[in-house]
């Protein structure tokens, strides 16, 4: 995989969108297209619906081109040896290459959906990233952790194949992602967010003395030849209200002259009224909506910040099911 399209702008991915207002199956639609245009990845996340290495082995199989990401994953959730079992059994099962993406997740889903502690989400991560890279590598799974621990096993099935990523924001996941991680993933961050996490993982990599990991981003996409339908939008924008408090989310949007809604958020409003203070314009700042044009500009600027690839999550709605017009768009960039 190139670190850039022949174009000159990052490498575009595909993630699935797991829509709570689309019905579940829909991702499958979603997944085929994305392998039959050509996306080199498609990543298969989890939420409210189906377990993200049944969906994985599902679409996977059909597959002709692309690679298939798993994640991010809880790891608070899931051990190293379910998770890197997981990724081989699903692997072996479809013929392709998949890599694994970490990720601390949310309190809602780990604490009250699967009743785990998510107190020390960030050496949890550490730990896991530890254990999954040994066991991808096809080594035994050795890790004394103080939340993870994992001893003694190794894959049965061949490795994976594919990369260890690292989903992160936070100083301490920054630095899991640059120690062990061939790949880190940015969620929902703007061109000048993505630079500045950029700069301080290679301050992290020269503290190290190792290189810098592959950069990615996540971002929410909405594409036609006229702009996007509103609809596509307001989907795109209910999927930033959970982000405007978040440490660090919120001093992002700040910046980008978004003030009232955080402070907004900040003071406890509920969500309902946070949503309709969440305009078009914010939810541009920190995704791939708009125009053809519009689009081009904001691929250029992730890429001009230093990020390597795009992971694009397109809208689905009644004008554009399955994300097919984004995804055919974004594919004339890719």
């Amino acid at each position: 995989m190139s670190p850039t399209s022949s174009r000159g702008l990052p490498t575009i991915d595909i993630s699935l969108g797991l829509w709570q207002d689309r019905p579940p199956r829909e991702v499958t639609t979603t997944a085929r297209l994305a392998d039959k245009l050509g996306f080199g990845r498609v990543w298969v996340g989890e939420m409210a619906t189906y377990d993200a290495f049944a969906l994985a082995t599902s679409v996977g199989v059909g597959f002709e081109y692309s690679e298939l990401v798993v994640g991010p994953l809880a790891v608070t959730v899931r051990d190293p040896a379910m998770i890197a079992i997981g990724a081989a059994s699903v692997a072996d099962l479809t013929g392709r290459h998949v890599s694994i993406a970490l990720g601390t997740s949310s309190t809602v889903v780990v604490e009250k959906w699967h009743g785990r502690s998510r107190s020390g989400a960030a050496r949890a991560l550490a730990e896991s990233a530890r254990g999954v890279r040994a066991l991808m590598d096809g080594e035994r799974g050795e890790v004394a952790g103080t939340v993870m621990r994992t001893s003694g096993y190794r894959l049965r099935l061949q490795p994976p194949g594919g990369r260890l990523i690292v989903a992160a924001f936070g100083d301490k996941a920054l630095r899991a992602a640059v120690e062990l991680g061939d790949e880190l993933v940015l969620n929902l961050v703007s061109p000048e967010q993505a630079g500045r996490l950029i700069t301080r993982c290679k301050e992290i990599a020269a503290e190290l003395e190792t290189g810098m990991p592959f950069v990615s981003v996540w971002a929410p996409a909405a594409v036609a030849e006229n702009g996007p339908s509103q609809v596509s939008i307001d989907q795109l924008r209910r999927g930033l209200v959970p982000y405007l408090a978040a440490p660090g989310y919120s001093d992002m949007f700040v910046r980008a002259g978004f003030a009232d809604v955080i402070e907004a958020a900040r003071a406890g409003a509920a969500p309902r009224e946070l949503l309709s203070q969440v305009s078009d314009a914010m939810v541009a700042t920190v995704g791939i909506v708009g125009t053809p044009a519009d689009a081009r500009e904001q691929l250029e600027a992730y890429r001009a910040a230093g990020v390597d690839s795009v992971v694009a999550v397109p809208s689905s709605t009644d004008s554009d099911p399955a994300g097919k017009v984004t995804m055919e768009l974004l594919a004339e960039m890719a």
